[in-house]
């Protein structure tokens, strides 16, 4: 009966999206407007989402609701349908899990209202047991190593020794006995450590740590480390440089792994070149072999053989991700794959023996689609996609588009147009349209393309939408991140305004109505552009978005401080009065007088990144100025908003926001705000629609 309702849930999930989705086509019928896709529909849960297989193949698992939160499923390979829940969390939902070599635990990691402090924990495939491997509230734990020689053991990174300095500890999933086995030394050389690299052996091959000038050293012992068996700490270890790493190249050269013997170190670099490429470097012989790499995209994802640990394959990803392949054993199911599905292809996971591939298409128009492959029968079948209720739906494709900055800098974007603006969808609309800019986080991270809900949103809603990897974002070589360097609200910004001038050009944008938008450093670049030109934004919504530098610096997680050196390199030095200085005269605080276009800030109040004094501190400045502001915070929410009730509720209140500012078109509010914590502490005045009682979710 179990698997019987997992299958009801799914089928009950999409019958009720096609209801809601009927309803909003009737609201709009005759209006001459493409019906509105409503928010849970992209916002909510995936229906599905992360398949992998057990190690030895017989049981997939996956991430679905249970009462709307999302939790670990499990069920026989060859019967999808008997999958049944084995954990029960009943707040924020699961978003980290991987398989426990035993075949008989599943590992996930959980934290406390967003504060990023954690926990592991191994549950049984019955769940009925459920063990928290590390119960201490004020941790941040890491995986660091999970083995098929130690099948019941974990190697795992721990501060609860000192805060800012993890340590290796062995810790056995099924009683729960924990060892610490080494500890970190805190500093070599005078250069902190930030964490440790290890091997299948649990062998500690590699401590590595920052050095003074943005830099990184990675350092091997002089003696071998074993901790596989060990029930001390190892004590007196000399460590010895292995590799300098200069700040330039820090972003773009690491370890990736070991293969099973351990005697090659997989290794991402890119000194001596610009994009970093993909090397085999022989630990006995000191040969070094390049096995991949590309003129404009660094090395990114790996394939490794799951028995020898020998990578198979790396993507690479510029415009689109492309896959080069390296061991000729995979090129036949490689060139396979390609033809399965429609989207850019993942493979997810592999049994221990090699015979089934759990694989994942992302497609920009549609949901992620999910197979699993059979390697001696060279066939690949369907399972489910991540959003059943996404399919049949209006939604518009992803263009990708190389724009050059204004010194010449090509910056790889996306965009994507209104169906009822662009029926063609070749991404040129019939006019000009009221446009926002979706400015990504990081900011070392990037854009890529496929399924994007907030593209899917606006687009919908009739705005054309536009994501740029400016410069500082990661994947393009080191050139490219490091002309990010100190350039926080300088040319980094300068980027995105390129990107606005193009679009008006283009005909895209209608230069009256754009508006910018983002999260975390996108947050930033919010604030900075209703600061620093506010001539070029008609609004701006600021999701946990820093506003000021000096601040944020002085305020970063205890665990981030051996890498302080980096962030006072590539953003600004708070630790001297000039680098204050420097600091404050890009920070959006220090030009609040400067806003006249209105703003939006949503917050999460355990957010150990940017703090909630960020949010408040810019809150309060605009309401002495008597300058309006919008903003909303949520009790139960850390580094933007993993509650689908939470993240369904903001994107009411930002959609209402936009169309009062930009034009476009919004679904009401409706009961968006029941079970969210929501709490509007400024300016619910400045949105239509909300309800009397919206500070507080129903």
């Amino acid at each position: 009966m179990k698997g019987l309702l997992s299958v009801s849930i799914a089928v009950l999930g999409a019958v009720g999206a096609f209801a809601r989705f009927s309803q909003a086509q009737d609201s709009t019928r005759g209006k001459g407007d493409l019906p509105l896709i409503p928010r849970d529909i992209l916002f909510g849960n995936p229906e599905r989402a992360q398949l992998r297989l057990s190690p030895d193949g017989r049981h997939l698992s996956f991430l679905a609701p249970v009462n709307g939160v999302l939790n670990v499923w499990v069920a026989p390979t060859n019967d999808l349908s008997a999958a049944k829940a084995v954990t029960h969390d009943a707040k924020r939902g699961i978003m980290q899990y991987q398989w426990a070599f035993d075949n008989a635990h599943v590992l996930y990691l959980q934290d406390e209202g967003g504060n990023e402090n954690w926990n592991i924990h191994a549950v049984d495939l019955e769940g009925t047991k459920d063990k928290n491997l590390t119960p201490n509230p004020k941790v941040n734990a890491r995986i660091l190593e999970a083995s098929d020689e130690f099948p019941t053991q974990i190697l795992v990174g721990l501060n609860d020794r000192n805060p800012q300095f993890h340590d290796v500890h062995r810790i056995d999933i099924v009683s729960g006995d924990d060892k610490l086995v080494l500890a970190n030394p805190g500093v070599i050389e005078g250069n902190p450590v930030a964490g440790f690299a290890t091997d299948l052996s649990f062998n500690v091959r590699f401590a590595e740590a920052a050095s003074p000038d943005g830099g990184s050293v990675v350092y091997k012992p002089a003696q071998p480390i074993s901790v596989a068996t060990t029930n001390e700490p190892v004590k007196d270890v000399t460590w010895q440089q292995f590799v300098t790493v200069p700040m330039e190249d820090a972003l773009t050269t690491s370890p990736v792994g070991f293969d099973r013997a351990g005697d090659t170190v997989y290794f991402r670099d890119s000194r001596d070149r610009d994009t970093a490429g993909l090397f085999a470097w022989n630990l006995k012989t000191g040969e070094k072999k390049l096995l991949a790499d590309h003129e404009r995209a660094d090395a990114g994802g790996t394939i490794a053989d799951p028995k020898t640990h020998r990578v198979q394959a790396v993507s690479f990803n510029y415009e689109r991700q492309q896959w080069k392949v390296i061991d000729p054993a995979i090129q036949p199911d490689m060139d396979y794959l390609k033809t399965v599905a429609d989207g850019d292809f993942q493979i997810t996971s592999r049994t221990q023996d090699d015979r089934l591939w759990t694989i994942a298409y992302v497609q920009d128009a549609g949901p992620a689609k999910f197979y699993l492959y059979d390697r001696a029968q060279k066939k690949a079948s369907y399972l489910f996609s991540n959003k059943q209720s996404l399919e049949g739906l209006p939604l518009a494709k992803m263009h990708p588009v190389v724009i050059p900055a204004r010194d010449g800098l090509d910056m790889v974007c996306y965009y994507t147009t209104p169906l009822d603006a662009d029926a063609d969808q070749d991404g040129k609309p019939d006019h000009p349209l009221p446009t926002v800019l979706d400015v990504h986080g990081g900011p070392w991270a990037r854009d890529a393309f496929g399924f994007n809900p907030e593209h899917q949103w606006l687009a919908n809603r009739g705005y054309a939408v536009i994501s740029v990897n400016y410069r500082g974002s990661t994947g393009f070589g080191k050139k490219f991140v490091n002309a990010g360097n100190r350039e926080w609200a300088g040319k980094m910004h300068e980027d995105l305004i390129d990107v606005v001038t193009w679009a008006v050009k283009q005909k895209l944008a209608d230069p009256a109505k754009v508006g910018i938008m983002g999260g975390s450093y996108g947050g930033y670049a919010t604030l900075v552009g209703l600061t620093f030109t506010p001539d070029t934004f008609a609004c701006g919504v600021d999701i946990v978005g820093p506003s000021s530098l000096y601040t944020l610096l002085k305020s970063v997680p205890p665990y981030w401080k051996p890498a302080i050196a980096q962030f006072r390199t590539r953003v600004g030095d708070e630790s001297t009065t000039e680098g204050k200085s420097f600091l404050e005269s890009r920070s959006p605080l220090s030009f609040v007088d400067r806003i006249t276009k209105p703003l939006l800030i949503g917050q999460g109040a355990n957010d150990p990144r940017v703090k909630q004094a960020e949010a408040d501190q810019i809150s309060k400045a605009m309401h002495e100025k008597n300058i309006p502001v919008t903003y909303v915070l949520y009790p139960d929410e850390g580094h933007g908003f993993a509650r689908p009730e939470n993240r369904i509720s903001f994107y009411a209140v930002a959609e209402a926001f936009l169309s009062k500012n930009l034009g476009g078109r919004y679904e009401p509010i409706g009961e968006d705000f029941k079970g969210s914590s929501i709490q509007i502490k400024a300016g619910a005045d400045q949105v239509p629609g909300l309800p009397e009682n919206s500070s507080k979710g129903q």
